[in-house]
């Protein structure tokens, strides 16, 4: 349900640019519903507005851990940055809109559910950013 209203909102916020947004999966966040919605309102809106047609968002849940990836068609992040884009304040781009916080606030929200942020190419060309929560017994 949260994936799903981020994803309206940010396709009636992105109308002009047409971008096609697929989602698909499902699982259960084993946290706190306002922590969901902004990791994924961070890292959806980062995808937006660095794609320049595409956008997905899969959800995979298993066993042991429930994984969210959002990848994009956009430029996609140096691996040799990767690491340090999602430190407090390190933007790439010093043009572009932003703090430089986004990656850095779902890192840390993250780590409270002993999960893990990883930054990677994406299979479209651009960022994939996955999100992995282990699961309880």
């Amino acid at each position: 349900d949260v994936a799903n209203a981020l994803v309206r909102a940010l396709r009636r916020l992105h109308a002009d640019r047409a971008l096609d947004i697929e989602t698909e999966g499902e699982g259960m966040f084993p946290g706190d519903r306002q922590d969901l919605i902004e990791m994924l309102g961070n890292l959806l809106d980062n995808a937006c507005r660095w794609a320049r047609h595409r956008v997905r968002l899969r959800v995979m849940q298993h066993d042991d851990a429930l994984e969210i990836e959002i990848a994009d068609d956009g430029p996609g992040i140096p691996d040799d940055a990767r690491e340090a884009v999602m430190s407090r304040f390190v933007r790439l781009d010093e043009q572009a809109d932003g703090s430089g916080l986004g990656l850095a606030i779902v890192r840390d929200i993250g780590a409270l559910y002993g999960g893990e942020l990883h930054l990677d190419r994406a299979r479209e060309g651009g960022l994939s950013a996955r999100l992995r929560f282990p699961l309880g017994e």
